[in-house]
Order: C-alpha cells, then structure tokens, then sequence
C-alpha cells in the first residue's frame, strides 16, 4: 500500500471492544467528554474521518463489550482461559466464533454507516476470509492448579494479505474484524491488538494507535507519557497486567515490524498523534 503523493502514509486504529456495543446507530446518545471516553462519542468519530479524508486509513475493531451483551455466559470467569505465560485469551469454540461474526457484522454496519454520515466509504473485511494468516495457538491452560490440554480456537498472527486492505485510501476506510485462519484452515480467534500491529506493519503504517478505555500507561500510579520499545518489553513482563500487557506487545511487535511509533490511549486521534495525551512508545 503507498501512500498518496506528498501526503501522510498509511494509519492504523484498533477500537478496543470496552469501547463499543452494538446498538442501532439511531439509538445511540451523547456519552460525554471526548477525554473521557468509555465509548466513542460524535466528535470521535468526526475526528476520526477528518482524518481518514487526509490519508490511507484501516480500522481494527474489538468485540468484548458487544461480546458480553449478546450472551451473559461471555462474561462468566469460565468464559476466558489463562496459558502457561500467564496471558489471559478467551475460551473459543465454534459456538464463540458464531457470536463474535454475529456482533461483528452488526458493529461492522455501524461503523461504515457512521462514516458515510461523515462522507468517508468504508468496507468491511473478515480476517479469516484470506486476510490475516494465523499460527499454532497455545494448548496448554491453567485449570486451577494444573496445567491441562485443552482445545481453543485461537492463535497469533503471522501474515497479512495486502492485497484485500489496497482500497484503503484518503476518504475509504477498510475495516477489519481481526479473525484468522491457520495453517490447518482453521478459523481461529486472534489478538486485535496484536493483529492491528502485524496489519500496520504489513502496510508501511506511520502510526499504530491502540485506543482502549484508559488514558495511558500508569506504573505505580504514575502516568507514562513516552517509553522505549526495550522499556515496553520490561514493563509487560513485569507490572503490566490484563489488556495493557496485551497492548505493549502488540507496541513492541509493531516496532519490530518497522512501524515508526505507537501511541496507546483514550482521546481523539488528533489528541493521540499531538502527544497531549496517552502514551507514546517508539523505538528509542
């Protein structure tokens, strides 16, 4: 994907799922302040296609809280499994990937029409339906003390299909349900934070922003304005916990993949990119 002549490259924004649901679009009300954020408000999504009318923009969307809403038992501990490593992923079945398609096609039709409203075209792809490649998931889960085999449908991303994300352009958006396939054919679940990054880096992104429902990274209660990728990498293995643990390795992955910076937190992208807030992770 290249950018348009003299104009800003490729951006990549994963929504996390705490910060959509999937009301009608015509249901929904003004939820507050834009930096306060635990769902996105008009002037957002205004910002947003401000934005996408100004270079090649691909949206990555989570489902946790729309997820939650369509079944109770989605929310229920036993509804997440824990590996070896200590990461948390949720327990996917067949039956779970249904549910996830379910939400996600109705947050799919939201979020074009939105940005129609705002006159920026939009398509929606499936990552399973060639886009994103998968590799082998964790088998081994903690069930209390014990470590057991247990069959779950996920596992990391490890390619990218390009070709599928070439309408992305100054006032088009492509937007991506991070689903996969393996290399058994399996359709599997797959990180998005993780999958955002593989994306940004598959495309040349300037940027990879992780908007989630907290303003920045904080250790021992302090805000952290601006890390290192090596300082990433140290914090998520040792006081990070949760999905910002998820959000630094995604930050360092990245990195890894040539991506200039990342930026993680809860305000506009124009907000995000200035640095006024969250938290800026580049390579040094």
């Amino acid at each position: 994907m290249s950018a348009t002549p003299r104009g800003p490259g490729p951006a990549v924004v994963k929504v996390g799922g705490s910060l959509l649901d999937a009301l009608p679009l015509d249901a929904r009300h003004d939820l507050g302040a834009v930096d306060d954020l635990d769902s996105l408000d008009e002037l957002w999504w205004d910002d947003l296609a401000g934005h996408a009318r100004r270079r090649p923009l691909i949206l990555v969307h989570g489902w946790s809280r729309p997820l939650r809403r369509l079944d109770p038992r989605h929310e229920s501990p036993g509804a997440m499994l824990r590996d070896r490593y200590g990461n948390q992923s949720r327990w996917t079945t067949p039956e779970v990937l249904d549910d996830i398609k379910t939400v996600s096609s109705a947050l799919g039709a939201d979020i074009l029409a939105r940005l129609t409203k705002r006159e920026v075209t939009a398509d929606h792809l499936l990552g399973s339906d060639g886009l994103i490649s998968a590799g082998p998931g964790e088998r081994l889960w903690w069930q209390g003390n014990r470590l057991v085999e247990r069959e779950n449908l996920v596992g990391p991303p490890t390619g990218v299909n390009t070709g599928l994300l070439e309408r992305a352009r100054p006032s088009h958006v492509s937007v991506v349900t991070p689903l996969a396939r393996n290399t058994a054919g399996q359709e599997v679940n797959t990180d998005a934070d993780r999958a955002a990054a593989a994306i940004a880096g598959a495309v040349g992104a300037q940027v990879l922003v992780l908007l989630t429902d907290v303003p920045h990274l904080r250790v021992d209660g302090t805000p952290v304005r601006h890390i290192t990728r090596e300082a990433a990498i140290r914090l998520r293995d040792t006081v990070a916990t949760g999905g910002m643990r998820k959000k630094l390795r995604a930050a360092s992955e990245a990195l890894d993949r040539r991506v200039p910076r990342v930026v993680i937190g809860n305000d506009t992208v124009t907000a995000l990119l200035a640095t006024r807030t969250g938290t800026l992770v580049t390579r040094a």
